[in-house]
């Protein structure tokens, strides 16, 4: 393909669409893969799946082959499915809760979302899911953002505590934040500080991207 040829020049966009939810989203090819961007940050597949996939090994591929149910908060476009799916071979259910519905539109065109049997997608808001669930989860993915935004309730206690509340025993958080000044650094410190560590283990994994930090938290039994 001409197109994937090229991008490993230059990147070569494909579509671009105004989204009320992420402002604009945009496809491009860029070093011989497509990836799904809105204005300044990358949303899926490039960077964004290689520091998933950082966390998703640091918790354990073994591990994650006998769990059951996987939550995704904030789907996009599908890049972290790709790597439970497609990569860790992962063939129990996922569940995937995206809030924007032009973003699943484009995760089905392009990325063909749509075609991974075990994934369940609902277009709900993360935080409203998250309440009124009544499953329990082995792994809970929090990948919420708005551009280079995050929600403020991520990181209030009630949320975090609801989130660790639906976690099965042994089960994990994978928690992706962006850290763009020192606030954001005070902001996760308090964060981990806040998770109950006579009922949790939790770690902050060493940076492989400039501003994207990954937290962990595990439910010990």
């Amino acid at each position: 393909m001409i197109r994937k040829f090229f991008s490993y020049i230059i990147p070569i966009k494909i579509f671009k669409k105004k989204s009320a939810r992420s402002k604009m989203i945009e496809v491009t090819w860029a070093n011989g893969e497509l990836v799904l961007d809105t204005e300044n940050t990358n949303y899926s597949y490039g960077s964004l799946q290689r520091i998933l996939r950082y966390g998703l090994r640091n918790i354990g591929y073994d591990k994650i082959l006998e769990m059951e149910h996987i939550l995704l908060l904030g789907v996009a476009g599908g890049s972290v499915v790709k790597t439970l799916v497609d990569e860790i071979a992962y063939k129990e259910k996922i569940t995937g809760v995206e809030i924007d519905p032009d973003m699943i539109h484009i995760a089905n065109e392009y990325f063909n979302l749509n075609q991974i049997k075990q994934l369940e997608v609902i277009i709900d808001d993360a935080f409203e899911f998250v309440l009124k669930t009544k499953e329990k989860y082995d792994l809970i993915i929090i990948d919420i953002f708005e551009d280079t935004h995050m929600p403020n309730f991520l990181f209030e206690k009630f949320f975090v505590d609801r989130v660790c509340t639906i976690l099965k025993d042994n089960g994990f958080v994978l928690f992706n934040t962006m850290i763009l000044d020192e606030a954001h650094n005070v902001r996760n410190r308090k964060y981990v500080a806040e998770v109950n560590p006579k009922m949790f283990k939790t770690k902050m994994l060493p940076r492989i991207e400039v501003h994207n930090e990954l937290i962990i938290i595990n439910k010990v039994a």
